[in-house]
């Protein structure tokens, strides 16, 4: 059973895979870095001073004890957050398109590129050593 873990865990498939899983990871925090840091500021300033971070509905107000100390947090939807994860599955998304764009045309520059013509086939070649042998 190990030996076969071991040749699955070592095809090419798997290791690309492995490789592609972290780079989008790597990927995925430059983009939410991206979108919170660069795009949302301006976007929430010129939408009137906006933090996307903070906006929120309160279904249900915090608890506090006696003593002052929150015993129950308040229930909030945060759709802010929400518009940040849209805006970064649109930057990613759009970066994949265009990547897969690229895949493709190299692809296709690389079907329609000619044919290097062949040699004589096997069979030709036996068919002149015939001839030259019957000479």
């Amino acid at each position: 059973m190990w030996k076969e873990f071991k040749a699955f865990i070592m095809k090419g498939n798997v290791l690309e895979l492995a490789v592609a899983v972290i780079v989008a990871g790597a990927f995925g925090a430059i983009v939410s870095s991206f979108t919170n840091d660069i795009i949302l500021p301006p976007l929430g300033m010129l939408l009137g001073g906006v933090d996307f971070s903070e906006l929120s509905l309160q279904l249900a107000a915090a608890e506090a004890g006696q003593n002052g100390e929150i015993t129950k947090e308040a229930i909030t939807i945060n759709y802010g957050n929400f518009i940040q994860t849209i805006i970064n599955f649109l930057i990613i998304a759009f970066a994949i398109f265009m990547i897969l764009k690229a895949a493709e045309s190299a692809k296709e520059k690389e079907e329609a590129a000619p044919a290097a013509p062949a040699g004589p086939t096997t069979e030709e070649l036996l068919g002149q050593i015939r001839d030259l042998l019957k000479r």
